[in-house]
């Protein structure tokens, strides 16, 4: 065998290995009933020992103690429902995992099983969904810990793609899909170092020549959306102007039907953004904000919303509190601003979104703001707050039950639910736990 065989082969068993083995969750066939549990809506306050039912993927009732359930007559809802006591128990909505770069990457070190980006600097036609691994090992190890969706996010170049909002069971990627294009994304050219995590090719900008460059990029950004704009305006007036696909991938953006996700942490950065935004009049969603709090109000009076990546960081500056990264949510909060909560971390970490929200909420944010940052708040940036992100009729059953409180270490996810399909939460991670402890029980009883 030769050595071009051999690599060929090694990168084979690599690829294999990653797949996810587990089948996928299977359509609802009955209703399911919880009883005597404690429902957290979100946005509807905390119904303790509470019923919720939900029949064809969808929320039918959330009810208080002592009410009985209406469950369908007609349809799939007229079978008899499986009911579960859930007493000790509790409800949650699936929670979201912001800015994540799940089912992109596989194995960091393998080149071939990371599609997280184009080659080129201005890729907007680019789209996350399509990149997507739905076989990726993964997303059942976030979903184990009531992670059950994900805004993928594109990475390099001065605008690498388009977002999309995925569930995190399903067969193919259209499965998957949520929101196909939840607008793009742009990687905002800073003048210095901005200490945060977000890849470019050749790097932050930073003095002198680097600084010239962020400039240069900053107007190609610019001229993107303008000629995007001539481009709209001229095919509204005379449909027989050529399709351009870079071109129309920005028009969701330009018509205000999806916002435009700016990776942006330094405060130059943000403000510069947010302006741009403005002047050009589309929705801008922040993205990192590490020093958001220094424009807080620039924020609140362009009604811009802040996406945290990470409060488990180091501080952005040298001479900045230690516990700058925990209190930022805390901060914003208090000024009004609206944000959300993402991990800032690795694809392979996004199970520990709500650690993140519990160190804010141990930092002073109010423990009820803290849920619905991984929760409601991101759905609402992402335009889907009347289906995900709370419990409620007519919701999607995307949902998970626990033992205890999610936000502490000890608690265990005992069942999810993704659009009313009961989830496997078995994952690579449990497997070999399991198999180890094997192990270690035949050592015991062979002594």
């Amino acid at each position: 065998m030769n050595r071009h065989t051999m690599t060929m082969a090694a990168l084979l068993c690599c690829a294999v290995s990653a797949q996810d083995l587990l089948p996928k969750a299977a359509p609802q066939a009955r209703p399911v009933l919880f009883q005597n549990a404690t429902v957290h809506t979100v946005t509807g306050g905390t119904v303790l020992g509470g019923s919720l039912w939900f029949a064809d993927g969808r929320i039918g009732q959330v009810l208080p103690a002592g009410e009985q359930p209406k469950l369908p007559t007609s349809g799939s809802g007229a079978v008899a429902p499986e009911v579960i006591d859930l007493a000790g128990k509790h409800v949650y909505p699936g929670m979201i995992a912001t800015h994540s770069t799940l089912g992109l990457i596989e194995i960091g070190a393998v080149r071939q099983s990371v599609d997280t980006d184009e080659l080129g600097e201005m890729t907007p036609e680019a789209l996350a969904l399509t990149a997507i691994n739905p076989d990726s090992t993964a997303l059942p190890v976030a979903r184990s810990n009531g992670v059950l969706l994900a805004a993928v996010f594109p990475v390099g170049g001065a605008m690498p793609g388009r977002a999309s909002l995925i569930q995190l069971d399903g067969w193919t990627n259209a499965d998957l899909a949520v929101v196909g294009d939840a607008g793009p994304v742009i990687a905002w050219p800073a003048d210095r170092p901005s200490g945060g995590r977000f890849r470019r090719r050749g790097g932050d900008a930073g003095d002198g020549d680097d600084a010239n460059r962020a400039e240069q990029l900053r107007q190609r950004i610019d001229d993107a959306f303008v000629a995007a704009r001539a481009w709209l305006d001229a095919r509204t007036a005379d449909p027989s102007v050529p399709m351009d696909i870079r071109h129309d991938a920005l028009v969701p953006a330009l018509r205000g039907e999806v916002p435009v996700f700016v990776l942006a942490n330094a405060v130059e950065q943000i403000e510069s953004a947010v302006l741009w935004g403005a002047m050009r009049k589309v929705r801008v969603v922040i993205v990192g904000g590490h020093e958001a709090r220094a424009c807080a109000q620039l924020l609140v009076d362009h009604k811009v919303p802040v996406i945290v990546d990470g409060v488990h960081r180091l501080p952005a500056r040298e001479d900045a509190a230690y516990d700058e990264p925990f209190t930022l949510p805390r901060d914003l909060a208090a000024a009004g601003v609206e944000f959300c909560i993402a991990t800032g971390g690795e694809f392979s970490n996004e199970r520990n979104l709500p650690y993140h929200a519990a160190t804010a909420a141990a930092f002073g944010l109010d423990r009820d703001a803290a849920l619905a940052s991984v929760t409601i708040s991101p759905a609402r940036m992402l335009g889907v707050a009347d289906r995900v992100g709370a419990l409620a009729p007519g919701m999607d059953a995307t949902l998970f039950v626990t033992d205890g409180d999610p936000f502490e270490l000890t608690t265990h996810v005992e069942m999810a639910f993704v659009q009313g399909r009961r989830i496997d939460l078995r994952n690579k991670q449990t497997e070999l736990a399991a198999k180890y402890r094997e192990r270690y029980r035949q050592l015991r009883e062979g002594r």
